[in-house]
């Protein structure tokens, strides 16, 4: 069973940075795509940042320029560098990973980690 386990949440003031990690129990070559999503009280998930087994990412509209993702492959960590953050990115953060075998699209997660901006 593969576990991703997230660190690097915390509280920050609005405008500072946190860097958030997602390691994976085995090679982060097995899947096609990383993803971080976050959810605040009361709101639905938001996919905030992805990126591919070959490197290609992409970001919500809310958090370009802001956020970074990238990955390890060493390490068989995907991080997400969170920069001049803001009131609003206040959510639970959790790390996702998707393989797709046809028919069959397997999905794992994270138990997910805080993050917490003042104003």
């Amino acid at each position: 069973q593969v576990q991703l386990v997230e660190s690097g949440g915390g509280l920050v003031q609005a405008g500072g940075s946190l860097r958030l990690s997602c390691a994976a129990s085995e090679s982060i070559f097995r899947f096609n795509v990383m993803d971080w999503y976050r959810q605040a009280p009361g709101s639905q998930r938001e996919l905030v940042a992805t990126i591919t087994r070959g490197g290609s990412t992409n970001y919500a509209d809310s958090v370009k320029g802001r956020f970074t993702i990238s990955r390890d492959n060493a390490k068989s960590t995907v991080y997400l560098q969170m920069n001049n953050l803001k009131p609003e990115d206040t959510a639970n953060y959790r790390c996702h990973a998707a393989v797709n075998q046809i028919p069959r699209v397997y999905d794992y997660w994270g138990q997910g980690t805080q993050v917490t901006v003042s104003s």
